[in-house]
C-alpha cells in the first residue's frame, strides 16, 4: 500500500474529506518531516507509514474540536504537530506555531515556505515571544504537563476562547492539579487509524 492510500484509507475512517491538493500537500509534508528530520532531529520516527499514522492522523484528530475558531495557537510546535497538517486542512484558520527550539523553528519555516502555507506563522521564542497575539483555540501535543500549559499560555487566549490539549493516557493526576481559574469542559478518547495507542482531547476553559 502506498502511501497516499495508507493517508485516504485513514481519513475515510475518520469521516474527512480532503481535496487532492489538501492530501498531496499532507504527503508532501511528511517527505520534508523525513528529508530533514537528521539535520533538525524533529522526530524519533524514521518510516514514513508510521509518521502518516502517529503524525498526519493522530493531529487530525484535533479538526472537530476548533471548527469554530478563527485563531489558533500551537504551542511547543516542534515539528509541526498539529499545527501544519490542520493548517492544510483548515486553510481559513489563521495558526501561529510556536517552539524555543530553534532548529525545529528552522524547519517549520522552511515548510511553510515549501507548502505554500500563506496562514501560519512560525514563532521561535517561549510564550513570551507573543504577547502581541491572542487566539480562540490554544493548542498541545505531548508538550508539558496541563497545569504549566495553562498557566504559561493563559494571557494569550482571547475571551471566550479554550485549550485543546491532546494527551495520551486518561490524564487524571494533572486534571487534579490544574489551577483554579481553569474548568476542564470535557475529556474525549479519540481513536487513530493504525495508531494502537490511548489518546485523548481534553478541552478546557476559563472560569
Amino acid at each position: 500500500m502506498n502511501h497516499t492510500q495508507q493517508l485516504q484509507n485513514g481519513l475515510a475512517e475518520m469521516g474527512l474529506n480532503l481535496t487532492e491538493a489538501q492530501q498531496h500537500k499532507l504527503i508532501e509534508y511528511v517527505e520534508l518531516l523525513k528529508k530533514w528530520n537528521k539535520t533538525y532531529n524533529l522526530t524519533a520516527l524514521r518510516d514514513e507509514s508510521l509518521m502518516i499514522s502517529h503524525h498526519l492522523l493522530d493531529s487530525l484528530t484535533l479538526l472537530p474540536y476548533i471548527e469554530g475558531a478563527q485563531t489558533m495557537l500551537d504551542v511547543g510546535s516542534g515539528g509541526g504537530q498539529p499545527g501544519i497538517p490542520t493548517a492544510i486542512c483548515r486553510p481559513d484558520l489563521q495558526i501561529t506555531l510556536l517552539d524555543a527550539n530553534t532548529k525545529k523553528t528552522s524547519f517549520l519555516q522552511q515548510a511553510v515556505i515549501e507548502l505554500g502555507l500563506s496562514n501560519v506563522r512560525v514563532v521561535s521564542g517561549r510564550v513570551e515571544a507573543v504577547q502581541d497575539f491572542q487566539a480562540d483555540v490554544i493548542t498541545s501535543r505531548a508538550f508539558a504537563e496541563l497545569a504549566d500549559f495553562v498557566n504559561w499560555t493563559e494571557q494569550l487566549l482571547k475571551d471566550g476562547g479554550y485549550w485543546a490539549a491532546m494527551k495520551g493516557v486518561f490524564p487524571q493526576e494533572e486534571i487534579d492539579r490544574l489551577p483554579n481559574f481553569v474548568t476542564v469542559e470535557k475529556v474525549e478518547e479519540m481513536h487513530v487509524p493504525q495508531l494502537n495507542a490511548e489518546r485523548h482531547m481534553v478541552i478546557m476553559r476559563k472560569k
